[in-house]
């Protein structure tokens, strides 16, 4: 679904953020790159800073016009930092993603149009879209460097398609290796560690099975209230052990010296 949705960047003054726009599309797993008549492109500039998308830039089309660069598309999303007289149905990022791919499972070609760093699309430019996508930052300070408008658009379509492609998300992630990992250490394990710690203190010479005061009542409190799991009761006892034969190694080197 992601190769048919190209970017289009219409009259890009500056050719670093033609390459800033590149990496982010590659970043994403986009590859179609658009340029409608570009000031300064190919460029050194372009190349330094779409920083290893150098192929996205050696397949970019370069277009005399706009009409020439959404042909074939069925569904043209138009960027609009700006509020326009006549009303036009209007996007977030997120919902522009949304119908990014109900148009693209249906087969169709998609097209992301980005305007002049210093103006944006025209108007006329902007009712040759089906949508306008609206990306709401700041009002204090909405203006968003054109490779960062980029970004985000084709962040939000990669969510999508993630989660369309049944990919957990991050927290779910977490959410599963928590679950499995929440298995509570049982009663006798625990009993089984609290001997082995006991034994494991006596060796290292920490406690004095002769004057152990409270100290074994004070770590099963410590351990109690951290509710191990059996995962990490068998790393602790891991840890027990491993001390153990290093103590044993230690006083082997002793008796021989």
């Amino acid at each position: 679904m992601l190769d048919k949705i190209r970017v289009v960047l219409v009259n890009t003054s500056h050719p670093g953020n033609i390459g800033g726009a590149a990496r982010a599309m590659k970043n994403m797993g986009l590859g179609q790159l658009v340029l409608v008549q570009p000031e300064d492109f190919p460029s050194s500039e372009a190349v330094a800073r779409a920083s290893g998308a150098q192929d996205l830039l050696d397949r970019a089309r370069v277009v005399d016009s706009l009409e020439e660069a959404i042909a074939g598309c069925a569904l043209v999303l138009g960027t609009s930092a700006r509020d326009r007289r006549i009303p036009w149905p209007l996007l977030d990022p997120r919902e522009c993603a949304a119908h990014t791919l109900q148009q693209a499972e249906a087969g169709g070609e998609v097209a992301f149009v980005f305007g002049r760093e210093y103006a944006g699309l025209t108007n006329e430019e902007l009712q040759r879209c089906h949508f306008h996508v609206h990306i709401p930052s700041d009002p204090s300070f909405g203006s968003l460097n054109l490779a960062a408008a980029v970004q985000v658009l084709v962040y939000e379509v990669r969510m999508a398609w993630l989660s369309a492609q049944g990919q957990p998300t991050k927290r779910e992630k977490l959410e599963t290796t928590a679950m499995l990992n929440a298995q509570l250490a049982t009663a006798d394990e625990l009993e089984r560690f609290y001997e082995h710690l006991e034994h494991t203190l006596t060796d290292i010479g920490f406690l004095n099975p002769e004057k152990p005061r409270h100290l074994m009542a004070r770590l099963r409190r410590l351990y109690g209230r951290a509710a191990p799991s059996k995962l990490e009761m068998n790393i602790l006892r891991g840890i027990l052990t491993e001390t153990q034969k290093a103590v044993g190694r230690l006083s082997d080197k002793q008796g021989k010296s």
